[in-house]
């Protein structure tokens, strides 16, 4: 941040535009002390939010080893606007950017990309578009954008019959709707890893039963080097044990301080 900007306390609510116009709603988390060595950008997972536990732990670790970090929730999560019904993937990768748009707007364009599980397969896309990036982080992601319709299979054929369908999702329930997965077809991340040009550090946890350690496997293959994996060892897919998201985040921290 520039001198000039009016200082932030340790943790500001904010907002921005998101990629179809939505009000969306994000926090920005400094160190206590002193100005930011940098700035990361954090995309939470699949149905999630800004708040989740898990990612506020990250979040808040990795302020205390001097990195800002911009959390946001995506269209129609959590705090922001819009109806979930009409996002996709497309629109996931477009929020990442308007968020980027902000941050480079405070003069805090983010360096450093981390995502969870669904939003980590959305960086992957995302992060050729962010030139100011220098390293991508991924924690529990999909190698395939469409690996997240196993969550509700059992609808599949609902959706593609009714045009929508009202899934329950870690107790919640959404409305999936036909174009959500017309969305999906045809998307991979071949090509995005192999043009990646950044390192890449690859986290997940072989305990993982939602997103299986295979899929760590698959996007470490494709991507170019530098490129590095590190188990997670007995973390479940959101890192609920606050020593898991505290583990990652020093991980991240460590690992990416010769790029910051």
């Amino acid at each position: 941040m520039g001198k000039q900007d009016k200082p932030l306390s340790a943790s500001t609510r904010l907002r921005f535009r998101g990629g179809r116009g939505q009000t969306l709603v994000a926090r920005l988390d400094l160190p206590d002390e002193g100005e930011p060595v940098s700035y990361a950008l954090l995309a939470h997972c699949f149905t999630c939010s800004k708040d989740l536990k898990p990612l506020v732990n990250i979040s808040r670790t990795l302020a205390s080893r001097g990195i800002g970090v911009f959390r946001f929730d995506f269209t129609g999560l959590g705090e922001s606007e819009g109806d979930f019904t009409d996002t996709n993937f497309s629109t996931t990768v477009e929020d990442l950017l308007a968020a980027v748009d902000h941050m480079r707007s405070r003069k805090a364009a983010p360096k450093l990309l981390i995502g969870h599980s669904w939003g980590g397969t959305a960086i992957l896309r995302a992060a050729t578009d962010v030139n100011e990036a220098g390293a991508v982080v991924t924690i529990a992601s999909p190698y395939d954008p469409g690996h997240v319709a196993n969550v509700f299979r059992d609808k599949l054929d609902q959706i593609e019959e009714s045009g929508q369908a009202r899934v329950s999702i870690a107790g919640r329930d959404f409305t999936i709707s036909r174009q959500f997965l017309q969305d999906l077809e045809g998307e991979s991340l071949k090509e995005s890893l192999r043009n990646l040009n950044r390192p890449l550090l690859i986290l997940h946890s072989p305990d993982d039963d939602v997103v299986s350690i295979d899929n760590a496997a698959l996007i470490y293959k494709a991507a170019r080097h530098p490129k590095s994996f590190l188990a997670l060892d007995g973390a479940d897919h959101l890192l609920l044990e606050q020593e898991h998201a505290q583990y990652a985040a020093n991980l991240i921290g460590q690992w990416a301080e010769p790029y910051l």
